[in-house]
Parts: structure tokens; sequence; C-alpha cells
């Protein structure tokens, strides 16, 4: 009996002295590991080819918005026409990929013998004075370059915009590459969201990653606004909204504590919302 007692007390010692040297020295269990929910990047192929594979539930918009990139250039970039129905499994391209246009040839006017004179003669510097240049007309450039200013520097601008929902900002809007987006606005559980202008949904949805149940509304061919994490949803896509309209509910779909996001986009980036939204 004794010898039995001497051998297990040696086994019982020599097993725990294996396992405070297995612990000291790094070779035990592993600590668990933090796991983070800030919203993944979307599925690009890569960085420099700069496309976009659709998931079952995508929308043209939810892309634009996923990826930065306005839905009208999306759909001019990969030619998709009214209503812009896309399908999953297929790579969109978020940049202009561009024609290879042949070159026109250059065509070479015939001037009268009677001009040739004229220019022949303004050659050797003995150019009536009493001949009138023809002059050129601005006309058309004039109006292009009208047009083109029009388009870059004069927006659909939204007459009034109204806060989305009531509550506390506990995170406001940042510029930086990693930064909020948007707005978050904390409040209780189940309170109205509104829309913040009048429009028509154009996603309602859970795809996007990181954003829970997502609301996103056209307001017109500049302005979007979004509102992500809500517990129940009241509107569908194609649904024309008035300003005001409760549109969701808050909960923390997508979030670690009840709250909305808010964004506005402008041509596809993110503004700031505190620069539209009327002071409290």
């Amino acid at each position: 009996m004794d010898w039995h007692l001497s051998f297990t007390r040696t086994v019982f010692t020599v097993v725990l002295i294996t396992l405070l040297f297995g612990c000291a020295s790094g070779t035990g269990p592993a600590p668990v590991a933090s796991i983070s929910t800030s919203p993944k990047p979307p599925p690009l192929a890569n960085l420099s080819e700069k496309k976009y594979l659709v998931q079952k539930g995508d929308t043209l918009y939810s892309i634009a918005f996923a990826t930065g990139v306005s839905a009208k250039l999306l759909a001019k970039y990969n030619k998709i026409a009214p209503p812009y129905i896309i399908y999953p499994g297929k790579w969109l391209s978020l940049v202009n990929q561009g024609t290879s246009a042949t070159p026109k040839p250059v065509v070479t006017a015939k001037v009268s013998k009677k001009w040739q004179k004229k220019l022949d003669s303004q050659k050797k510097g003995t150019y009536s004075k009493n001949v009138t240049k023809p002059k050129r007309s601005t006309t058309t450039q004039q109006k292009k370059s009208y047009i083109e200013s029009k388009d870059n520097n004069f927006a659909s601008k939204i007459a009034k915009w109204v806060w989305p929902a009531k509550g506390r900002v506990v995170s406001a809007y940042s510029a930086s590459a990693q930064g909020n987006k948007g707005i978050d606005i904390a409040g209780l559980r189940g309170s109205d969201i509104v829309a913040s202008a009048a429009g028509k949904v154009v996603y309602s949805g859970n795809a996007l990653r990181g954003y829970g149940n997502l609301i996103i509304i056209k307001h017109n061919d500049d302005f979007l606004s979004a509102y992500a994490h809500n517990d129940r949803i009241f509107v569908k896509e194609k649904q024309r909204i008035k300003q005001g309209q409760v549109i969701a509910k808050m909960g923390d779909t997508g979030s670690d504590k009840v709250q909305l996001h808010f964004e506005i986009r402008f041509r596809g980036k993110s503004v700031n919302p505190a620069h539209y939204l009327p002071k409290r």
C-alpha cells in the first residue's frame, strides 16, 4: 500500500509540474480574442481592378452606397439601362473602362481660288485692309462651356431637411478614411425613425454587412439618405415617401447598441449631415 501511494504521489507531482511549466512557456490554451463587429469592405476583386461582385439581395443603389460610386455612374460604366436590374455573380466595374475609338481622318476643306489669292497675299503681307476676316463662331463653344459649368457647379438642392430621429448624437461625422461616414443618434428601442426629406425608397434590406436593417431613400439625382440598424422597417423599395413619414423603428441590428446610423450622400460620396440638418 505504501508503495502504491508513493507512486501515485510521484505521478501527480510530475503532471502538476508539466502543467505549470507549459503555462509559463506559453504553450497552454490561448486566451479568447475579441471579435470586431466593424463593417467589412465590399467584396472587390482587388483594389487595382476596381470591381464589385454582385451578391444576392444587392441593388444598384446598395452597391453605390457600399462603394461610394453614384448609381448613375455605375449604370453608365456597366451599360445598365432602367429599371437597373442586376444579377448575383456578375462583376460590376467601379470605374469607366473607356473606349478605343478609331481616330477620325482629318478632312482638308477645299478653298476657292478667290480666297486662296487672299490667303496668299496675307502671307506676303499685302492683305487688303478692306477684306473682312471671317469671324470664328463661339456659340457652340460657349454653349458647351455653359452646360459643363451648370452640371458641375449647380446641384439639385433639397429645400429642407428634418432630423430623422429624436435623441443625442453620440458619434459625429468624420472625413477621415476610417472615420464615421454619418452620425449616430442614440435613442430608445422602438422609437420612430422618419424620412429626413421626401423621396423614393431605392433599398430596403439587410444585405450590407455592418448596417443591419437598412433603408436608402433617393431624393433627387444628387442626394441620397440612409438609415441603418433599424429594428423594424415599414417601407418597401420603389415606394414614394413624404418628409417626416415614419419609415422604421430604432433598433440595434448590425450594432452593439440601440441607435440610428444616419448618412447623407451627395453624388455617391458621404457628406456631413450637420451641414444640412437644422440646428436643435
